[in-house]
């Protein structure tokens, strides 16, 4: 099944409600695209949502007609609106939200520019009193459901089915470029609608720059090369980085690996129902201070998986006064500590994590040293 069944549209509003309710607000107006789609399955460039106690509306225009007539189909109790030529989005969103009734209404603060909410607020009118919320559905989009969680399995064998392919080739000789093209061309090969993300060959000198993506260098024998890439399987992103080392690798090479490797390990070891995202993050971090390689490690452990390739959980260092949610069966995460070392290179290794109910499932299976 490509996509979700009604019935699991209908219980992620019933998880929304239940949220709703705990915030004393009577419904909740949703501007986040990603946010839109978990909700009602409608992927689009410009699309609105509300959700209230007794129904779901959704707003989009004409170039959406026929998916918004799909989805309003597939969807029982859910209430399409095309915005009209002539008419803004706000307009007809206004004109919904006083169909709703709702007088208490939260809006999206992160996903929300101040001058679109202030036209919104005079076009809605004095009949309803607005709270700003954050990360109300993101929160529920951190724990997937079945559905979910069956599609990011999937996606997960078809990345780790791409790399092994790409991993066993003789990469030496080729330009950066050239190598990130032969990964895409096997992201294909394998099934993926589309990329997660640029892809990442960073070879040499390079690999010390976490985001750098793929130039033109040529990749020689002793390079130490990062590749990091990734895929949307059924509309689920994943996510994958190994380090190869081309021809024997040296002694500082190889203590690189092996210390990421073990942090790795450690961290993967900590995560579990329950822990906090900042003990996976001290996990890998800690082994690699022991390492004497700390201070190279300059990101977070990992961020969580799902419509984007970076939501919720965020797996980093503890901040003073922000406590972040404990991981929860449902989860799914990256793994993936890093050594960057300025003008020699640098390592990364990543896995994508699903917590489970008695600790943690390995999605992607790559050998870590090739």
């Amino acid at each position: 099944m490509d996509a979700p069944g009604a019935d699991i549209f209908q219980a992620r509003h019933e998880r929304l409600r239940e949220s709703l309710a705990a915030a004393g607000l009577d419904g909740l107006v949703i501007t986040s695209l990603p946010n839109i789609t978990y909700l009602t399955g409608l992927t689009a460039s410009a699309a609105e949502a509300v959700v209230t106690a007794r129904g779901v509306w959704l707003v989009t225009d004409g170039r959406y007609a026929l998916p918004l007539q799909a989805t309003a189909e597939a969807l029982p109790g859910l209430v399409a609106r095309e915005v009209q030529p002539g008419r803004s989005h706000d307009e007809t969103l206004a004109v919904v939200i006083a169909e709703s009734g709702a007088g208490r209404l939260g809006f999206e603060g992160g996903h929300i520019s101040v001058r679109r909410f202030r036209g919104l607020e005079a076009a809605a009118g004095a009949g309803v009193s607005w709270v700003e919320t954050f990360e109300m559905v993101e929160l529920l989009r951190a724990v997937k459901d079945a559905w979910e969680v069956t599609a990011l399995r999937e996606g997960g064998a078809r990345l780790s089915e791409a790399a092994k392919c790409i991993l066993s080739n003789a990469l030496a000789g080729l330009t950066e470029r050239e190598v990130a093209r032969r990964i895409e061309a096997e992201l294909v090969r394998v099934g993926f609608s589309r990329l997660a993300f640029d892809t990442i060959v960073a070879a040499g000198p390079n690999a010390a720059l976490p985001h750098y993506r793929a130039g033109m260098r040529t990749l020689a024998t002793g390079d130490i090369v990062v590749l990091d890439f990734g895929g949307v399987w059924k509309g689920y992103a994943v996510d994958l980085s190994r380090t190869l080392v081309l021809g024997p690798s040296n002694a500082e090479q190889r203590r690189w690996l092996d210390a990421v490797a073990g942090a790795q390990d450690a961290a993967i070891a900590a995560v579990r129902p329950g822990a906090a995202p900042e003990s996976v993050d001290a996990a890998a971090r800690d082994h690699l201070e022991k390492a004497g390689l700390g201070r190279y490690f300059t990101h977070s452990t990992g961020h969580g998986l799902g419509l984007e390739v970076h939501e919720l959980p965020r797996v980093g260092r503890w901040r003073p006064g922000v406590t972040e949610p404990p991981l929860a069966a449902g989860m799914v995460l990256t793994v993936e500590p890093g050594v960057y070392v300025a003008g020699e290179g640098g390592v990364r290794i990543e896995d994508d994590v699903l917590v489970t109910p008695g600790g943690r499932e390995l999605l992607t299976d790559v050998p870590r040293m090739m």
